[in-house]
């Protein structure tokens, strides 16, 4: 067995079996039923973060992708989809737009592995960093852990990789081109680089359980994540999952297995992912007021947002950043929710020192 299997069922192991078995009937309740569950979370989100929500503008910088997973609506192999890179230039002008629309922090997003060398995107990084006061995530994939330390050195701040699925066998059924293991460890390299480590898992896989789902939340929770980010299933066209069925989920799952997370960790940054609002239009919201604390704006030319559509039914494709830097504070007025003023760093390496 090799150290990352080792110390994977080590994470699986921390928590007992009938805390396992407590996830999962949780999991299963409805939305009258849940109530309570709502404002326990709603509560230890107020106790520990506070009121704010924090607000991290996405640039989705290119959607080419050397990956093949079977869900994602921009798979290596789905050729209906035009490709495309924003020249990194202007990724660097929508930067300082984010900084306009005042947002504290910008997440660069694209496909697996970003079309641009490393080299070329710390080059991106420590410009943004000399000239704001920007944090920076990236969401690009994995890497060797040196690209890691050199994301770092550059000046990055947070990396986000999920892990998708903590089943073995389910994740490699559906990762043709990465192995768990190889994902859990590349988890490892992010945060033994000095980035704050961001992962999640995507809630009602076609081939999971309440079960699969209960050692997800348990996973997720063993590694001590700075940020949570997880997301309805949606079946996407042009992939071996379009004809799949998900989990058989009643909506409140989604929302119970997000209260569940922030009940587990209390001090992690937990977004509401724009996929909620595919299977409710006032589904962010709901996570907001169900233990989340991050909402991210899209930054992504209007031009380009079509066709950066990991699922079917995203939202916002059809607007400007501007709109959506104005629909977010409405949103917001309309839950009394105040915005954060700050970057909003780690909880938890705050909380440790």
């Amino acid at each position: 067995m090799s150290t990352i299997s080792k110390e994977l069922d080590k994470l699986k192991n921390k928590y007992s079996a009938r805390i396992k078995s407590k996830i999962v009937s949780i999991l299963n309740r409805n939305e009258i039923d849940s109530e309570s569950l709502y404002r326990l979370a709603a509560r230890i989100c107020h106790r520990h973060l506070g009121d704010e929500v924090h607000l991290r503008g996405i640039i989705e910088f290119s959607n080419y992708c050397g990956q093949n997973c079977f869900y994602c609506g921009i798979r290596a192999d789905n050729h209906t989809v035009k490709r495309y890179k924003i020249p990194l230039e202007q990724v660097y002008k929508l930067s300082l737009q984010a900084r306009e629309y005042g947002y504290r922090t910008v997440v660069l997003q694209s496909g697996e592995p970003a079309p641009y060398s490393p080299d070329s995107i710390c080059r991106l990084i420590t410009r943004i960093k000399q000239t704001t006061d920007l944090a920076i995530t990236l969401s690009c994939g994995v890497y060797p852990a040196a690209v890691y330390r050199q994301f770092a050195d550059a000046g990055c701040d947070r990396y986000l990789l999920r892990f998708e699925s903590s089943d073995q066998k389910l994740f490699n059924s559906l990762h043709p081109d990465i192995t768990l293991e190889e994902r859990l460890q590349a988890l490892l390299d992010i945060r033994a680089a000095g980035l704050q480590t961001g992962s999640g898992f995507l809630i009602g896989l076609p081939g999971s359980s309440p079960s699969t789902l209960a050692d997800d939340i348990l996973l997720t929770s063993a590694l001590s994540l700075d940020m949570i980010g997880c997301g309805p299933f949606l079946r996407a066209p042009q992939t071996p999952l379009s004809g799949r069925p998900s989990l058989l989920l009643n909506k409140s799952t989604y929302y119970n297995t997000l209260a569940i997370l922030r009940i587990l960790n209390p001090l992690a940054h937990i977004p509401a992912t724009t996929a909620f609002d595919a299977i409710d239009p006032h589904g962010r919201d709901l996570v907001l007021q169900r233990g989340g604390n991050v909402f991210m704006p899209n930054l992504t030319p209007k031009s380009y947002r079509k066709d950066y559509q990991l699922y079917p039914g995203k939202p916002c494709v059809d607007e400007k950043a501007s709109q959506c830097a104005g629909c977010v504070r409405r949103r917001l007025a309309r839950l009394n929710r105040p915005i954060a003023e700050n970057p909003g760093g780690s909880f938890r390496l705050r909380h440790i020192l």
